[in-house]
């Protein structure tokens, strides 16, 4: 049909006609070639995240190499179900990791971070010894979700988009920022779960690259902050947490009374 069409066209208007055909041709084959199909589209409100081409840089940088966000979750469960290192965490690694988390929690309780009474979340918790490590301190109302479940400690759960209500949680804590394809998506989930005046603690490294399971790297603390745009900055510290090597801790603000006027009547 399209050669017809321009069979008819004027013989002076038939290279100029071609020469258009032929270029739409190849934009269509490169956006078809170069665009992934799967993946998820970061949300239309997502900040998008620094880039830096290496450690001398401030920012954060998206590991490249993702063909789709199936390709993505495939990997981090790569990890995860590795039969060899789940033994190990259940095992000779477990109440060593426990005893450390257990140390880390007592600090953030003694800090009037964290309380007994708290609803707490553990983020990427895999097989369940942050949870553990929580409930040995006497938060018992605590939960972990890792791509892959372990109950009772553990649910099925994406951090991108965690399987909870708004609001839900007092304290959510993550060694595994460093593992979100999508950083922006990750703070979004921590801040719409939490409750008003919750507490956000996170473990990162911004002082070398973390390991081959990792979808970005983070060099400074300031795009991070930018990224907790309903939260506060309450404290760094440095730490030595299995490899990573600053604790990070937001708490959500409160909303104000103009503002759940405005919820109330929406």
């Amino acid at each position: 049909m399209r050669v017809l069409a321009i069979s008819k066209l004027p013989l002076l208007l038939k290279p100029f006609a071609l020469s258009l055909l032929l270029s739409l041709s190849v934009v269509l084959l490169l956006l078809a070639t170069h665009t992934p199909l799967h993946r998820r589209p970061p949300a239309a409100d997502e900040p998008l995240p620094s880039s830096s081409s290496g450690s001398g840089g401030g920012g954060i940088r998206i590991r490249p190499g993702y063909t789709s966000y199936d390709a993505y979750i495939q990997h981090q469960l790569n990890k995860t179900l590795n039969p060899n290192l789940r033994k190990i965490w259940t095992t000779r690694d477990w109440d060593r990791k426990v005893r450390v988390f257990a140390r880390f929690f007592e600090s953030l309780k003694s800090r009037k971070l964290l309380s007994e009474s708290s609803k707490a979340l553990s983020i990427g918790a895999r097989v369940g010894q942050e949870v553990a490590a929580l409930k040995l301190i006497g938060v018992n109302d605590s939960i972990g979700i890792d791509l892959v479940p372990r109950p009772p400690l553990v649910i099925k759960g994406d951090f991108h988009d965690q399987p909870f209500p708004n609001a839900t949680f007092d304290f959510e804590f993550s060694n595994v920022f460093d593992h979100a394809l999508y950083p922006g998506k990750f703070v979004g989930e921590v801040e719409r779960t939490l409750k008003p005046g919750g507490i956000c603690v996170l473990h990162v490294t911004v002082r070398h690259r973390t390991d081959k399971y990792s979808a970005n790297d983070l060099y400074s603390l300031d795009p991070l902050v930018e990224m907790f745009k309903e939260s506060e900055l309450v404290e760094t510290r440095t730490i030595d947490g299995f490899g990573l090597d600053t604790e990070v801790v937001f708490r959500k603000k409160m909303k104000t009374k103009k503002k759940m006027k405005q919820i109330r009547r929406s």
